[in-house]
């Protein structure tokens, strides 16, 4: 018989889900992340300290299995995490955070946070300068228009649109650099005239 995945014990208790998370990430044996030591750690306990909490014997820093993740830091209890992760990965059409609010039962807020936070993570893109580093350098920038041009259309720039009875008329800038693996283009931003590049 199936058991719904929910139910399985790292989704239901904040410590079964950090051994769960430590298995995951340290399959062969914990590293420090502050210097990159393997296995050279001590375990904190005692009243004071939260369950794995961990000590380097190399650069003496305390870490857990959250530091570095979007979980670091979080007073949302772990096991939420995992299911907030589990129901955004699972959900063909994405989970909004109103939704993920319902069922975790957070506050809006809370739901909204983490929802930004796992999105984050789950980026495959880096993130870098347009045309900058890592690319061709070059950019090549466009400008379409749409709608009735009329006699007006000479004093309309950039992304303004102005209705003159029945006319119209707009324009829209898109920069995209060429080359990349994955062109991306950048809709609505204005460019004067001034700033247009000759070649």
């Amino acid at each position: 018989m199936a058991h719904a995945i929910l139910n399985q014990p790292q989704f239901q208790d904040a410590d079964k889900a950090r051994v769960y998370l430590e298995r995951q990430v340290w399959p062969n044996g914990r590293v420090c992340p502050h210097c990159g030591v393997i296995g050279d750690h001590y375990v904190l306990a005692g009243k004071t300290n939260r369950p794995g909490l961990y000590k380097c014997a190399d650069c003496r820093e305390p870490f857990t299995v959250t530091v570095g993740t979007v979980f670091e830091r979080s007073k949302v209890g772990l096991h939420l995490w995992l299911q907030a992760v589990h129901l955004m990965a699972a959900s063909k059409k994405g989970i909004s955070a109103k939704q993920l609010e319902r069922m975790l039962g957070v506050t809006y807020k809370t739901a909204w946070f983490m929802c930004h936070r796992i999105r984050e993570a789950m980026k495959t893109e880096p993130t870098r300068m347009l045309g900058g580093s890592g690319s061709s350098g070059i950019v090549e920038a466009d400008e379409t228009y749409w709608g009735k041009v009329s006699e007006y259309a000479d004093l309309l720039h950039g992304d303004e649109q102005r209705v003159y009875g029945d006319s119209a008329y707009a324009s829209q800038q898109a920069l995209i650099e060429s080359k990349a693996p994955n062109a991306k283009d950048f809709t609505n931003q204005r460019v004067r005239k001034a700033d247009q590049v000759d070649e």
